[in-house]
């Protein structure tokens, strides 16, 4: 039985004042926590701030809770002390995408803590002890309460730790039950408490154990539990295989703006390091093609690996095609009879002259 400390005790003492002083009754009518709507919508940011990412390709924003998940063994948490690593400011980028490093880092280590702590063996062997004492802080097992049903208890946690990011390895382990509602619904509370406290949030997760007729998971609904898990979260990607294969798929399926692979990943075991093994390269595609030009449907059957790409996959194609016009490294050139796609040339590039052809 796990015990609990004396200062989750307190802890819940201060919750239940917060919560009898919050029923109480109001009396200023616009109270600090309000923000002036202006404010709030005028002056937002063109794209999120990336804390792994950067420009619109943003894996993780501030703000947002990140999740990874997949089975068993396929690299959720070696991509995960990676991703850690750059917050310590220990590594400038993870998949080859820059992470803003943080102040200080506390892992929730609760699904096989062992395992995680070998992961970690190989990722911070070269680092220094005592700067890793000073910003990464462990906790191993259950937390000292459920924290879909004390919604506090995380960022509390986190307060205790003087940390400004915290891992939740796994899910699963915080909130008993989550497929349930109403236990997604208290973790995501509990999350959601702790991202207001400014602290950046984390998570690995499992899935169910297949996609739709046992095809590969590509859809939330994939991710195991309540639907309140992938809706409370600001980006999910998800890691596919089998245990322990060195060679993943990653795709990216909620995101703050624009949609970021899909890859293959690369995991070197003995190091813990991933890599990008392959990606479509669009602009290379498009080279290929020459004067011929390059279609939508020929980027998603690309991207996606499928001859007989979704409309939702041909659209997405669509959208990464644009994003480069957009850039100036693609020229788009709309059909000349009805029915024909449109096609996209190298920014330079222009089309055989008809007097020529």
């Amino acid at each position: 039985m796990t015990n609990t400390p004396e200062w989750a005790e307190d802890v819940k003492a201060e919750s239940d004042a917060h919560t009898a002083a919050e029923n109480a009754p109001e009396t200023d009518p616009l109270p600090k926590s309000f923000t002036p709507g202006g404010t709030f919508f005028l002056h937002a940011p063109d794209t999120p701030p990336a804390v792994w990412g950067e420009g619109g390709d943003v894996l993780w924003a501030e703000g947002e809770s990140l999740i990874l998940a997949g089975p068993q063994g396929v690299g959720k948490t070696t991509i995960a002390h990676q991703v850690i690593r750059g917050r310590l400011g220990l590594q400038d980028t993870v998949l080859g995408m820059p992470v803003r490093p943080g102040k200080r880092v506390l892992m929730l280590l609760m699904d096989r803590p062992a395992q995680a702590r070998r992961a970690g063996h190989r990722i911070y062997s070269k680092d220094d002890e005592k700067f890793l004492n000073e910003h990464l802080v462990i906790w191993e097992g259950p937390p000292p309460y459920d924290l879909a049903k004390r919604p506090e208890i995380l960022a509390a946690m986190c307060e205790r730790a003087k940390a400004d990011t915290v891992l939740v390895d796994s899910i699963k382990d915080g909130a008993i039950g989550i497929s349930a509602d109403e236990v997604g619904a208290g973790y995501n509370r509990a999350r959601q408490k702790a991202l207001a406290e400014g602290v950046q949030v984390l998570e690995n997760h499992h899935t169910k154990k297949a996609g739709t007729n046992g095809a590969e998971p590509n859809a939330l609904a994939d991710v195991y539990g309540s639907t309140w898990i992938t809706a409370g979260s600001g980006s999910v990607i998800m890691l596919w295989g089998e245990a322990g294969d060195p060679i993943v798929s990653f795709r990216h399926l909620k995101q703050p703006m624009n949609e970021v692979g899909p890859f293959q990943l690369i995991h070197d075991h003995a190091s813990g390091l991933t890599t990008v093994r392959h990606a479509v390269d669009l602009l290379e595609m498009v080279r290929i093609k020459g004067v011929h030009g390059l279609t939508a449907l020929d980027a998603a059957t690309a991207m996606f690996e499928s001859q007989k790409p979704t409309a939702a996959e041909r659209e997405k194609a669509r959208r990464r095609l644009a994003q480069l016009v957009d850039k100036g490294l693609l020229a788009k050139v709309e059909p000349e009879a009805p029915g024909d796609p449109v096609r996209f040339f190298l920014g330079r590039a222009r089309l055989p002259s008809r007097e020529a052809s």
